[in-house]
């Protein structure tokens, strides 16, 4: 008996944002943003939320796996930017698909939140607790930007990506091989946004949260580092190698970190798809994302190894392997 990613899907907003326009709005060019990030145009939200993106996603994913949504018996939703405190986005999504028989639950892992839902997920499916889910990763950041902050906002983009992930009895794939999570706190602080403060009869603070505020140097030297050892360790558990991998599926921040990753683990950039350059950071979003556009596009035979990894807020980061 196997765990495996039956079926993917993922939702876009409809406009985009080149990087053209936002030279437009603010000190800053199309020349600046694609050469340190390899970022061209990201998707933002108009009418769109997280959860009407991660219900989209859920259905194309459903739809892709052949499965029906009173069939799934968990949600998992990895987002740091729900549209509200409560009900959890999961809940959301459950009433709008019409999951009727599932669990269904937020988590925060940031960058590395569709990772996390993927460990979780396979953690309850192997001990028998359920048989279907969906984890999703999905995020509106566009609404915790400081859009007066250059550094940091021209990264960004909205979305959401989805899987479905059911027990197979197929035994010529063996579906989800290894995974590993991580996380250091020490280090949260070059990656935070503030929630609301403290706000009651005994203390009075400004009732808006804060937005989010990145040291990219940081962040890039925790992700250089973190991701190929977490791929390398994955990689020795599951009795693999890098030339055994197809394609390396990363969390799509910066075109230079996945560059780095790529040198250090002697793999050609051809082996690392892209999304970034039209979608940005999208946060818990960028890896479902990118493995649907990998797998619509028929990049993916069965049988073929892949490595999944995401990184950042936290600083928290997941590896996986699987067969597809």
């Amino acid at each position: 008996m196997s765990i495996r990613i039956m079926g993917t899907g993922s939702c876009l907003p409809e406009n985009v944002v080149t990087n053209d326009f936002l030279s437009t709005i603010m000190d800053t060019s199309d020349e600046w943003i694609s050469s340190r990030t390899g970022i061209r145009e990201r998707r933002l939200v108009k009418e769109e939320t997280t959860a009407s993106m991660s219900a989209e996603a859920a259905k194309r994913a459903l739809t892709d796996a052949g499965i029906q949504a009173e069939d799934i018996d968990l949600i998992i939703v990895g987002t740091l930017s729900g549209d509200y405190v409560t009900p959890s986005t999961a809940c959301e999504v459950q009433a709008a698909i019409g999951a009727v028989n599932a669990v269904a639950f937020d988590i925060n892992a940031a960058c590395s939140g569709f990772m996390y839902g993927v460990s979780m997920a396979y953690a309850y499916m192997k001990c028998g607790m359920y048989k279907n889910a969906l984890v999703i990763g999905a995020e509106t950041l566009s609404k915790v930007m400081d859009w007066n902050d250059r550094s940091t906002c021209v990264l960004f983009g909205d979305g959401a990506g989805a899987a479905v992930l059911a027990l197979s009895e197929d035994e010529k794939s063996l579906g989800i091989i290894e995974l590993e999570q991580g996380a250091d706190g020490s280090k949260g602080m070059v990656l935070a946004g503030r929630d609301r403060m403290n706000n009651n009869p005994l203390v009075t603070n400004p009732k808006e949260p804060g937005y989010v505020q990145m040291d990219g140097q940081e962040v890039y030297k925790f992700a250089v580092t973190t991701v190929p050892e977490s791929i390398n360790r994955v990689l020795d558990k599951a009795q693999l190698k890098v030339e055994d991998i197809k394609y390396f599926l990363l969390h799509q921040a910066n075109i230079r970190i996945i560059q780095s990753v790529s040198k250090r683990l002697k793999v050609p950039m051809e082996s690392f798809p892209i999304s970034l350059d039209h979608c940005g950071n999208v946060s818990a979003a960028s890896v479902p994302i990118l493995l649907d556009e990998v797998n619509k596009k028929g990049m993916l035979q069965k049988g073929d190894k892949i490595v999944m990894s995401g990184f950042g807020g936290g600083l928290t980061w997941g590896t996986c392997v699987l067969e597809w």
